[in-house]
Parts: structure tokens; C-alpha cells; sequence
């Protein structure tokens, strides 16, 4: 398994108690971008929309009914707060630093997906749409959207590939049970990238009517901002918790990172405390050759793809490569643009989790804790499992449990019956 980036000069400035560059709250700039990530590349038939949804999002960040409104909504259909649950038995286990998990498993549909859906559905109903789509991997983004839909009564369609269809059947009966359509793209790998390809294709001509949900903190301006915001509920929690439980902060928090909207949502809140390590752990998959996983700060160019200038997994002539990962949620060639920028500013070291690494952690936590962790959670708690012995007992660990792994179950009964 491969650990955050080593120290660089930046990363030690950062954890000496040095102050990032830019403050954190100042962040996108006006045309969306952190730094020079981010921005928006889209067709123009999309140019009016996007302006149209950054106007309302921004309204509605200072309207106190609508934060009301969410916020009830966090707190009764979603089922927040999320527990911060001290994992004593896999502490135990792994004999160093006292681990700590933010329970986002526990929400209503299984994930922190929620958060996000719920404040873009109030956003769809407040400017008069009647109709949303979205795209997603796990299934978990989409069965959040299907579950709003049927509370808001909006139409709903999902966009999902046909190979990840195939691995979160049962999150697919989920969304059609809640009234949602499901429509499997059979095009490219069958996953997450070619699903957002077709959610934007739909957006372009049905833009009057429809608005895209989109799942993570990426795209183009204003998506990456509006999803870290409606996320940034997971770390205002954990900060209140862990200062209960422990009077102090943690020292060091991981999260995996697909888009990486669970992890910034988590981060966000720590991003001044120069002595809390932030880490986030993406799909290393069977190896890190090109095809062979989805770690982008580990094989990865700065490029545009579907909206935003990031980091992403091409080739030197610019062309898309293939991805693998266990997880079908962090199975995506590009990641969120505030991560980059907190990469280059080395306040967010990034590393990554094989899947045999993560089949291991997911199997060690069900067996030692009784929690059955997604397979993108799963992630960063092989980090944990590596990271946690090298700490202090007197030092503090806190993982990100993204999500459950009921809809992964079948998937890894399959992939470890295989082994045998």
C-alpha cells in the first residue's frame, strides 16, 4: 500500500503550523477555480445554466429558510447526526493509535451521498425544476437522488454503467422500488466516467426542465464548491465529537477519495489546524499500470475532462485511460479540483489501497467491529490498518465510513469464491 506523499518542503511548512496560501474559505475564486484547477469547460449550451445555478446556490447559501429547510431535513430524513464511533477492538488489533470512525453508513440509503442530494434537491424545487438526473457508480449516489425524487416528487432518471449495474444490482432494484428510471450505458468500460458522459448529454437537452445531481466534488463551477459546502455538515460534526470525547483534535484524518466529496466534506473544517494530517487514499487497484487502477495523483496529468481541469489518468496524447478498481464508486479517471490544489499546496498528503489491501480490510472490520464497510470506505481503512501501527497508543486516528457495504456483498462473495 502506498502512504501519503512523502514530506515535501510544503508538507512540513504545513504540519510546523505555517498558514496555507490562500484561506480556504476564500475558495473557488469568482470563475471557479482553486488555483489553477477547476474552472469551466463545458459546451456553451451549458455556459446559461451553470450561471443560473450558481446564482441560485448562492442566494440560497444566505437564505435562512432554505438553510432551515436543509438542515431539518439533514437532521430527519437523513438521520444526522452520524455517530463518531471508537473502533476499540480494531485499535486493539492493530496495537498504535486509537481509532476513530465518522459513521456516514448510518444515514437513510446508506451514505454520505445524502447530505448533498438533499441540498441539491431543495436547490431544483427553489428554482421551479421539475425533473432530475444523475449519474452513479456504487449505486449509493443514486439510490440518495432516487429517495429525494420520490420526497420532492420530482421525475427522476439515473444514469449508470452497465458493468456497474452488474456489480450493485441490488442498489439498481433500490432506485426502480423508489420510481426512479434506470438507464444502463453499455458504451467505453461500462462505469462511472461513461455515466456521467450520458447524465451531461441529457442535461444539454433538457436543460429548461431538468437538474443534474451531480454525485461529487467535481465538474464544472459551481458543482465542486455547492457539493464541498452541502458535505462540510461531516466535518463540523467530527470536529464537536472528537473534541467531546478526546478535548482535543485528532491527529491525523483519512478518507477515501473517489471525486472526493466525503473526503473534502470531512477535511474542510481542519484545513487551518496545521497539526491535524489529512489523508486521502484512492483505488490503487491490481497494480499502479496504466489500466490497472484508479489512483490519479499516482499516475496521473493535469487535463480537462467532463467540465474541470484537474488531475486525471491519460495518455501523451491526451486520451482517456482505462480504470480498475474493486469499488465501483472510485472506479473514475479524474479527481475533484480542490483536492489538486490542496495537493500542490501539500496540506492533503494522498495515497492509495490496493484492492487486496481493501478485500482484507473489509473482511478484518466486519470480523473485529461488526461493521460492514463499503468497498470505498473499505479503502481508507486499509490505510488505517497500515497507518494506525505506526502511531503513538496516545495518538488519534479519525477514518471516514463513507458508506455500508450491504450493496457490496454479493460482489465480494464472488471475487473471494473465486480465489479459492
Amino acid at each position: 500500500m502506498s502512504t501519503a506523499a512523502p514530506a515535501t518542503p510544503s508538507v512540513a511548512k504545513a504540519l510546523e503550523g505555517r498558514p496555507l496560501k490562500v484561506s480556504p474559505t476564500s475558495l473557488p475564486d469568482a470563475r471557479g477555480h482553486f488555483g489553477v484547477y477547476g474552472g469551466i469547460y463545458v459546451p456553451e449550451t451549458l455556459m446559461t445554466p451553470l450561471l443560473d445555478l450558481e446564482k441560485a446556490y448562492r442566494a440560497a447559501r444566505d437564505d435562512v429558510a432554505f438553510q432551515k429547510d436543509f438542515a431539518d431535513l439533514l437532521k430527519n430524513f437523513a438521520g444526522r447526526p452520524t455517530g463518531l464511533y471508537y473502533a476499540e477492538r480494531l485499535t486493539k488489533h492493530l496495537g498504535g493509535a486509537k481509532i476513530y470512525l465518522k459513521r456516514e453508513d448510518t444515514l437513510h440509503t446508506g451514505a454520505h451521498k445524502i447530505n448533498n442530494v438533499l441540498g441539491q434537491a431543495l436547490l431544483a424545487r427553489k428554482m421551479g425544476k421539475k425533473r432530475v438526473i444523475a449519474e452513479t457508480g456504487a449505486g449509493q449516489h443514486g439510490t440518495a437522488t432516487a429517495a429525494a425524487a420520490a420526497k420532492f416528487g420530482l421525475e427522476c432518471v439515473i444514469y449508470m454503467g452497465a458493468e456497474d449495474m452488474r456489480r450493485q444490482a441490488l442498489n439498481v432494484y433500490r432506485m426502480r422500488l423508489m420510481g426512479a428510471e434506470v438507464r444502463g450505458v453499455e458504451v467505453g468500460q461500462k462505469t462511472l466516467k461513461e455515466a456521467v458522459n450520458e447524465a451531461m448529454r441529457d442535461w444539454v437537452t433538457n436543460v429548461r426542465t431538468t437538474h443534474y445531481i451531480l454525485g461529487t466534488a467535481y465538474g464544472a463551477h459551481p458543482y465542486p464548491m455547492m457539493v464541498r459546502d452541502f458535505h462540510r455538515v461531516i466535518g463540523r460534526e467530527a470536529r464537536a465529537q472528537i473534541l467531546a470525547a478526546e478535548g482535543r483534535l485528532p491527529d491525523e484524518i483519512a478518507a477515501c477519495v473517489g471525486g472526493g466529496s466525503n473526503a473534502i466534506g470531512l477535511f474542510f473544517d481542519f484545513l487551518e489546524d496545521a497539526n491535524v494530517k489529512l489523508t486521502g487514499i484512492e483505488a490503487g487497484g491490481r497494480s499502479i499500470a496504466p489500466g490497472e487502477h484508479a489512483a490519479r495523483f499516482a499516475g496521473g496529468k493535469l487535463g480537462v475532462l467532463q467540465g474541470c481541469l484537474t488531475y486525471l489518468l491519460q495518455n501523451d496524447d491526451g486520451q482517456i485511460l482505462g480504470t480498475h478498481s474493486v469499488s465501483a464508486g472510485l472506479d473514475y479517471a479524474a479527481v475533484g479540483p480542490e483536492h489538486a490544489y490542496y495537493r500542490d499546496q501539500g496540506r492533503i498528503g494522498y495515497g492509495y489501497s490496493t484492492d487486496a489491501e481493501t478485500l482484507a480490510a473489509f473482511q478484518l472490520l466486519c470480523e473485529l467491529e461488526g461493521i460492514i464497510p463499503a468497498l470505498e470506505s473499505s479503502h481508507a481503512v486499509a490505510y488505517a490498518v497500515k497507518r494506525a501501527p505506526q502511531m503513538r497508543k496516545d495518538e488519534i486516528l479519525v477514518v471516514s465510513l463513507s458508506g455500508r457495504g450491504d450493496k457490496d456483498v454479493q460482489e465480494v462473495q464472488r471475487i473471494l469464491d473465486s480465489k479459492k
